[in-house]
């Protein structure tokens, strides 16, 4: 467990699950990349392509392309009903107060953890990747667990601008586009590697974004990402709907809806993806109570945004839910538990070289005769070893 966490916790604990998984869907509209001027010594995003320091184009500019063509097929979802649940512009702001905190690194222990075990996932394929791509970057939570001996160079992209401007410094050379993850501004056939963590339960059309992400990969090239799961914070969703229901007769929501994890395998099948892995992990924090809860989730930037979302919570009902909260979570030492249920998943872009199943009806034994098939003596197992 990452020492930023435990020290963060109260009891030090952590518990985890792995488990497999795949199935259904989701669907929305998808708004396009703002872009902004930040720093002299970042790489800038704008709508006529990428400009470093020097007002000159880089050197991979023939890869990449406008953050807004007219010729460009949108990646929609691809469903009839469009879907609308989060408040992009919102999530900007909350994001680049967040950054703008002094103790802002503070608040970083959980995308940290996630970030390095991102980063795992990454130094378990066996290659180098020439040019990856970082979609949602935060501080460059996964970047500062990567050596240059695995990704030459990287882009990073995120909703805002404020994060960019703090990232953390990284072995590989690094260019940085503000951009909306909900609209890659980059050319099919571009990355040998996309990743992306804690980000993606954002977004609104999650299909697209996926068709995107395996649209600016190479053939053969691999998607690595992390985000929040269905069960994340489920006993605080809990608390604050019934001290509502006892306090004001009803309840809204306080808690972001998130993506269940039997809907990721399916999804990312839509969008091309093969060779697809979805596990999960279940990270408990411990805090000194519901209050301690709420403003970390503010100092990560991490506030709800739906559009349903109720502006205002009395005073009363928050004292209701606390205590709420502590009865029926809390433990013997006072602290109370948060779970951050983390959905990771892996996808291939279709390649000639890649494995493939065989042609259906193609067996030359049926399940019913592989009962009938001899074991091997001592006699033939002698003979293989000569």
């Amino acid at each position: 467990m990452n020492n930023v966490i435990s020290n963060r916790l109260i009891g030090g604990s952590c518990v985890c699950q792995r488990l497999y998984s795949t199935r259904s869907i989701r669907h929305p509209a998808a708004p396009q990349a703002s872009p902004v001027i930040l720093s002299q010594k970042d790489t800038v995003a704008d709508r006529s392509g990428f400009h470093n320091k020097n007002n000159g184009f880089l050197s991979l500019s023939q890869h990449l392309c406008s953050a807004r063509m007219p010729h460009r097929k949108p990646f929609s979802s691809g469903f009839g009903g469009a879907m609308n649940v989060f408040d992009r512009n919102m999530k900007r702001k909350q994001k680049n107060w967040a950054s703008m905190l002094q103790d802002t690194v503070k608040y970083d222990y959980l995308r940290d953890e996630v970030g390095s075990r991102v980063a795992d996932r990454v130094y378990d394929i066996a290659r180098t990747f020439p040019l990856a791509l970082d979609v949602g970057c935060g501080r460059n939570h996964i970047a500062a667990h990567l050596s240059k001996d695995i990704v030459e160079r990287l882009f990073v992209t995120d909703i805002s601008e404020n994060v960019l401007k703090r990232k953390k410094e990284v072995e590989m050379p690094t260019h940085c586009v503000m951009a909306d993850e909900e609209f890659l501004p980059f050319k099919e056939n571009t990355f040998d590697l996309v990743v992306s963590s804690m980000s993606l339960h954002w977004i609104n059309d999650l299909p697209g974004a996926f068709r995107q992400i395996q649209h600016v990969l190479k053939p053969d090239g691999v998607f690595i990402g992390a985000m929040v799961g269905g069960e994340t914070l489920y006993e605080l969703r809990c608390s604050l709907q019934l001290a509502e229901l006892e306090r004001e007769g009803g309840f809204a929501p306080h808690v972001s809806p998130y993506t269940a994890v039997t809907d990721l395998g399916n999804l990312m099948g839509r969008a091309g993806f093969t060779m697809l892995t979805v596990d999960v992990d279940e990270i408990q924090v411990h805090y000194p109570g519901m209050l301690e809860v709420m403003k970390d989730l503010q100092g990560m930037g991490e506030s709800n945004c739906a559009w349903n979302r109720k502006s205002m919570l009395h005073r009363d009902t928050i004292l209701a839910a606390a205590a709420i909260y502590q009865e029926m979570y809390g433990h013997e030492d006072g602290s109370v538990p948060a779970t951050f249920e983390i959905l990771y998943m892996i996808g291939w872009k279709p390649h000639e070289s890649q494995a493939k199943p065989a042609r259906r009806g193609s067996g030359s034994v049926t399940f019913g005769e592989l009962g009938k098939l001899s074991r091997p003596t001592s006699a033939d197992r002698s003979k293989e070893g000569q």
